[in-house]
């Protein structure tokens, strides 16, 4: 399985966000939470988790 991070300026990039809701909504916790991969100090993401996640929420 390949797992291609992506960082916070792509995610931000793809969603047409500013990175600083990208960034708050890694503060989150619980299933609601955006799903993220801590390296360290550094948050990467998942782009096709995302995707599922995004759905999740729109299902609501």
């Amino acid at each position: 399985m390949d797992h291609n991070l992506i960082t916070v300026d792509e995610l931000a990039g793809k969603l047409n966000v500013h990175k600083s809701w990208v960034y708050a909504r890694t503060r989150q916790t619980g299933p609601s939470a955006i799903p993220r991969v801590r390296l360290g100090k550094y948050v990467r993401f998942e782009w096709e988790k995302v995707k599922d996640w995004i759905e999740r929420q729109n299902a609501e």
